[in-house]
Formats: structure tokens, sequence, C-alpha cells
């Protein structure tokens, strides 16, 4: 009897047991075919899809009037399928003749037993289309991009360039990459258990979206041309570099940054001729950054007399000298235990503050600095935006070396008071320039203008600091750099028919007496109301090296082309809006 009672509840264990089992088992089911059915449904399609991606096509870069810098070009990605590849030995003859490449290395890929396997990328849309042709079972011809720039050098070190898989690496190309980068696209293709596509199940599409235009403040025309100048100016005086940069003093648009010599965008991996007889040592690495390198944005130099007008602004605002004060330069100044000489050894006599700056004489202004005294002239440094970035929106931007306050001495502000012992960067030195000539507002200097993406588009905007100097002194600025030109050592700048403003300079390169110089002009037109500003520095130029006869006649030359072309720009501007 018991015994059997026994047996008779262990039977009952058992069958809840498998009850229950068979409850949580049917529950479980539906929970994954009712709740979870989606989520594992999608994982089953994951498993059994394989995917390639559609690369985007890349934003182009415009310049101020639409004309393309920087475009696409169609190229082609081909691949193979080991289990598709019919006849192994002509595909990889086909391949190896027609994408150049070695038979073992073409046979270890098609011999490889893999879902996909890419031969090659960035293959020309005709070999593609040739290779499409032979209609080779496994082989699989995609179409790609590539970015491609229709004037190679122009404005190369901003613009920058691309990598292999499309992402920004240097200049405008790497800053604005997140509106130039579109969002790839997909082709989906059904596979078997072995992950090997299956040929008969077609493929899926979904189609990528291309990136914005960038549309940027450069004017092709005027970078070609002031390109060309600078070239000649190179090659002329056989000089390490020559830079010039054209902007807009009111608002900071940049209309050209030249940097010769300049780079092929199109093979930026490789030196030009002019570039591989400049850079004989150093490593590959090295030498590729400093052939890309922006001088006039990561470049600091002396500025010499250029930076007078940066003394005589802060003198003028503070009161510490009048128009036609009188003084007197025997041909040096002795400041503590220095002796300072002028560029004119035996003196320029009696003068005025005027003709000191027409006469770039270095005694007037030492004793101009000195009034100022370290504290003061450093409070207008630092208001005129000079201890910071301007703020470009090009990577790689350099800060101006100088003296900290505490450090600095007589003979260290009296240097300084006309353009040496520091270091500025020649957009700098433009931007702080441009706030003295336009009325007092300090610009951001800046390429991009707006990203476009059909009839949407996004405006950049970038700040200003009014209140650099008063309205007054600026107008006397612009006068007095006017009469530089019509009067003074940038006679060289006068353009006819205009009214040109500038200053020269001449810097030595440390250590002094290595007999290297650098030579510089500032020009601005037109001088009663400047619409563009321009730099030309010229380094290590051989035989003349004043920056009133070598740079001065580069910014003239730049003017009488780019000035008459800039007023019927505007007016067919206002012709459009009126």
């Amino acid at each position: 009897m018991f015994v059997r009672t026994y047996q008779k509840k262990k039977i009952l264990f058992f069958a809840a047991a498998s009850i229950f089992l068979l409850c949580a088992l049917l529950g479980r089911l539906i929970y994954i075919m009712a709740v979870r059915g989606e989520y594992y449904s999608q994982m089953a399609t994951d498993l059994q899809e394989r995917e390639r991606e559609i690369k985007a096509l890349r934003g182009r870069i415009l310049d101020r009037n639409g004309v393309v810098l920087a475009d696409n070009e169609t190229v082609c990605t081909v691949s193979v399928i080991y289990n598709q590849v019919k006849d192994p030995e002509r595909v990889i003859e086909v391949l190896c003749e027609e994408l150049e490449l070695s038979e073992e290395y073409v046979r270890a890929r098609v011999e490889k037993y893999s879902s996909r396997e890419r031969i090659k990328s960035n293959v020309s849309k005709e070999v593609g289309d040739r290779i499409r042709g032979y209609d080779l079972a496994g082989v699989k011809v995609d179409e790609d991009y590539k970015r491609y720039y229709p004037y190679s050098t122009l404005a190369s070190k901003v613009l920058g360039f691309t990598g292999s898989d499309n992402q920004g690496i240097l200049g405008l190309e790497a800053v604005y990459d997140e509106y130039l980068t579109g969002e790839s696209g997909k082709i989906l293709t059904m596979t078997d258990a072995s992950g090997i596509e299956l040929q008969e199940e077609g493929e899926r599409r979904i189609e990528p979206v291309a990136g914005q235009d960038l549309v940027i403040s450069i004017d092709a025309n005027i970078q070609n041309y002031a390109e060309q100048l600078a070239l000649q100016a190179y090659e002329a005086k056989e000089a390490e570099n020559v830079m010039i940069l054209v902007m807009n003093p009111n608002n900071g648009e940049i209309y050209a940054c030249v940097n010769v010599p300049e780079f092929d965008l199109n093979n930026p991996y490789e030196l030009t001729e002019e570039w591989a007889g400049k850079l004989t040592g150093g490593n590959t690495e090295d030498n590729l950054n400093t052939m890309w390198r922006n001088g006039v944005i990561s470049d600091s130099y002396e500025p010499g007399s250029t930076f007078k007008i940066i003394t005589a602004a802060a003198a003028l605002e503070e009161g510490a000298v009048s128009l036609e004060e009188s003084f007197y330069c025997p041909g040096y100044v002795v400041v503590d235990d220095r002796r300072i000489r002028c560029a004119r050894t035996t003196g320029h006599g009696a003068e005025t503050f005027i003709t000191a700056l027409q006469n770039s004489c270095n005694p007037v202004f030492v004793q101009i600095g000195l009034r100022l005294g370290v504290e003061t002239y450093y409070s207008y440094f630092e208001s005129f935006g000079l201890s910071t970035k301007t703020g470009v929106d090009l990577p790689g931007e350099s800060r101006t070396i100088v003296h900290q306050m505490e450090d600095m001495g007589n003979v260290e502000l009296a240097t300084m008071a006309f353009g040496q012992g520091f270091q500025i960067t020649p957009i700098q030195l433009l931007t702080t320039v441009s706030s003295i000539i336009n009325g007092g507002t300090r610009v951001t200097p800046h390429f991009a203008v707006k990203a476009v993406d059909g009839e949407e588009e996004t405006v950049f905007e970038y700040p200003v600091t009014e209140g650099i100097v008063s309205e007054e002194t600026s107008v006397i600025m612009r006068e007095l750099l006017e009469s530089v030109v019509s009067e003074g050592g940038g006679k060289n700048g006068q353009v006819e028919g205009y009214r040109v403003g500038g200053k020269t300079a001449t810097s030595q390169t440390l250590p002094r007496g290595n007999g290297k110089y650098i030579a510089s002009f500032i020009g601005f037109a037109p001088a009663d109301d400047p619409q563009v500003i321009a730099i030309c520095i010229i380094t290590h130029p051989q035989g003349v090296y004043y920056g009133g006869q070598i740079c001065a006649p580069v910014i003239r030359q730049l003017f009488e082309n780019i000035l008459p072309y800039l007023e019927e720009e505007n007016y067919n501007k206002q012709t459009e809006q009126g």
C-alpha cells in the first residue's frame, strides 16, 4: 500500500513538472514570436544579409562667385566573391592586366574563401567599365567617389585635401568636414549559412545622401592673379617663400591667401619638384608637413616697420603725440646702454610725426614707445587683440610671441615700438591693421561664408569687437598711411586713379647680421573708404631686399587688376539687389 502511494506521488510530481516546463516553453515561444518577434526577425536578416557601403557624394567647395574649387570624381571599387567565381584563372589574368597588380597579390585574394574580397579601390571609371565588359562571374565593380580639385594647386594650403575614405585631412576640408560629409548608403545582399552572397537573390539599395556645398570667400580670379604675382617674385628674388593675403577689412572675408610654393591637391602625398629641391633632408612625414604648412596662419615673424601702424595708432589714442610735433633724428637713439640706429645711418634730421611715419624713422618711434611706457603699451597690445589668436577658420594658427609685461624693459619696449623683438603672424598683423583703418572694429578673418543644401543654407557668423580705436584716430591713420604711399617710402605702391594707403617694412631675421631679411608691404584702397587690404611678404630675397622696392610693386600690380574688378563686382551686386 505504501509503495503504491509513493509511485502515485512520483508520477504526479513528474507530470506537474512536465506541465510546468511545457507552459514555460510555450510562454517563452509566445514571448519570442509576439513580443520580440520583430527584433529576432531583424537579427536573422542581419545574419543573412551582407552590406557594402555606398559613399555619399561629398559637398563641393565653391568660391564666392560659384566657381568649383573642390569637386568629386567617379571611381570604382573592384572586388570578388569566391563562391561565385567560375573561372579563377581568367579572373586573375584580367584583374592583373587591368588593375596593374601582381599575380601573387590578385591570386591570394581571388582564392581566399570569404564573402567578398576587395581587390582595389579608387579605380578609374574607364577601367571599371572595361572590367564590367568582361562579364566575369564573381567579379563585382561598385561605383565610388574620390575628391578632385579642378585647379590642382590653387589655394592648396587653404582648401586642404581628403583621405582615402573621403574624410577631411587638412585645411577647410578638415574644418568643415561635418558639413561636407554626407550620409553613406548601402548595398544589401542575401547570403547563405557560410556568408556567401546568393546571386539569385539580387541586391537591395539604400541610397546615400550627399553632403552640403561650402561657399567660401576666396575669389578664384583674385587668388589666381595673386599666385601668379607671388610666383614671379619668388623666382625673380630666389626667395625662400612668398606670401600674399588679401582681405575685406570691413567684414574679414579673405579673397586670396597665397603661400608660394604651393602643392598639388590631387597628389598631396608627393613632394612637388620645387619642394623636393628645397627639402633635401628630413624624413618623408616632416617634409610633407612642411610642404602643407600655411605660413600666413602658422608662421610668425618680426614684422618690422609695418608694426609702426600699431604704435602710431596707440600713441594717437593715448594722446602721447600730435601730428605736427617736432622730432630730430641724428641716425640713432640711445636707450639705457643700447645704441639703436635708424635705417638711414646719417639720420633724417628735423621731422614731424607725419614725416617720421613717411620716412619710417626708428628713433622717433622709439621715443614714442618710451612715452607710452611698458604698462600702457602692453595694455594697447592686448586691447588691439594682439595677445590672442584671430580665430580664423583654419587649423594651426599660431599666437603672437612677445615678452611678458614683467620682463619688458626700456630696450624691449623701444625695439617693439618699431617692430622688432617679438613675432607675429601675417594674418594677425593684417587683421589688427584692418581694425585701425576701418573705423575701429576688429573683425574675424574667415573663409567659410555659408553651407548650401538644395534650397536651404547655413550662413556662418563671426564675432566682431568694436571700439578698438576711435573713429577720429581711424580717419587720421588712413590719411597718414595714404601720405606714406603718396609722399613717403611706399611710393611704389601707388595705383593710378586710386587713393592707396600703406606701409613698408624690412626686417632682419635672427641671428642679427646673418644677411637674411624679410621684406613686406601692407596696402589698402581706397584710402578714404577701404574696401580691400593686402600684405605681401618675401622671405630671404636675394639682391635688393627692401620692402618698398620689392613688395610694394607686387601690391601695386595686384591692386591695378583687382580694384576695377571689385568695383564691377560690387556694382553688379548692387544692381541685382536694386
